[in-house]
């Protein structure tokens, strides 16, 4: 038996600690980050070799900088995730996110799954509320993180 992937022919496959890729944005856009979410994990084909490209992090507090994100797209898939973290009631965001996809904004306060065809433009994305912490992933179904997003 192993625990906290300590070893064993598999151990590659588990990721338990952040190894966030250095070309997410300028040290100007990580210090911004880091003051409203915390990231959690990152996996990708070159943390382990042949996955495809996922990140977590909960959001808790509303950004300094309105929109945070700006209007890009991938050539992959993208599959987004908010959610709220109050288990008596799942389905509340706990916050107000803006997500726009392709110019349309939708306001979300209900837990979301949000699927992004390749090609297809999403965001500005805008958190405007956060009264409880918000639990957010992406994955790409490319092997990397394809570094179209737009940070400023």
């Amino acid at each position: 038996m192993y625990e906290n992937n300590t070893g064993g022919k598999y151990a590659e496959y588990f990721v338990q600690q952040l190894r966030e890729p250095e070309d997410m944005g300028s040290p100007e856009f990580r210090e911004l980050y880091n003051r409203f979410a915390k990231r959690i994990l990152w996996i990708d084909g070159d943390a382990v070799p042949g996955a495809f490209q996922m990140n977590t992090a909960w959001y808790f507090a509303v950004p300094e900088r309105d929109p945070i994100f700006m209007e890009h797209s991938h050539e992959h898939s993208e599959l987004l995730g908010f959610f709220g973290s109050d288990p008596d009631d799942p389905y509340n965001l706990g916050g107000v996110i803006e997500f726009s996809v392709n110019g349309e904004a939708r306001r979300l306060t209900r837990s979301t799954l949000i699927f992004l065809p390749g090609g297809f433009a999403h965001n500005p994305m805008r958190i405007l509320e956060v009264a409880s912490p918000i639990f957010h992933f992406s994955i790409v179904a490319g092997a990397r993180y394809d570094g179209s997003a737009t940070y400023r």
